[in-house]
């Protein structure tokens, strides 16, 4: 089995990409609504803030902000994934190493993470949120998708301190 080294940094700020096992599958926007209270309920009992996130039909992508004391995100997919598959049937086919560990088989087990470095990779993790969709063939503009929280709000002034080096792993990434 692989063993996946993830960075870890309390109160770090990462983009992610999830993806559903089906790459078919429109069931993310389909089941919006689920989704989102999949992952209002992990914020309520495992904070952190959502800076950027679009959600296309089989996959999402997300920037998250972790609490200064706190570097488990992975705690925190296992709780959107587990909330937003708990509703749903399992689908038709399952894989069986998903079988075997009496999974529903909705979601890829794994997913990607990137630690932010400093402004100019916030920027262009920014843009790949916002040109999802366009990349996906889905909308000719961004401001085009509804399931995209770039073109809600205006983006305010972000400070970023540059990332820990080994040696430093408490320093924080991104002061608001």
């Amino acid at each position: 089995m692989s063993n996946y080294r993830r960075l870890r940094v309390p109160g770090g700020t990462y983009f992610f990409t999830v993806r559903l096992q089906d790459q078919r599958s429109d069931l993310l926007v389909s089941e919006i609504d689920l989704l989102r209270d999949a992952t209002r309920v992990c914020q309520k009992r495992w904070p952190f803030s959502i800076d950027a996130a679009v959600v296309l039909p089989n996959k999402l992508h997300m920037i998250w902000t972790l609490p200064d004391a706190d570097a488990d995100f992975s705690k925190r997919w296992r709780m959107i994934k587990t909330g937003f598959s708990r509703h749903l049937p399992a689908p038709d086919r399952i894989p069986e190493s998903h079988r075997k560990r009496g999974e529903k088989g909705i979601w890829q087990r794994r997913f990607w993470e990137h630690l932010i470095r400093d402004a100019d990779d916030l920027a262009l993790h920014m843009h790949l949120i916002r040109s999802a969709p366009i990349h996906a063939g889905l909308v000719k503009r961004p401001g085009d998708w509804p399931y995209s929280s770039l073109h809600h709000r205006t983006r305010r002034a972000r400070t970023i301190a540059p990332v820990p080096s080994a040696r430093d792993p408490k320093a924080a990434v991104i002061a608001n």
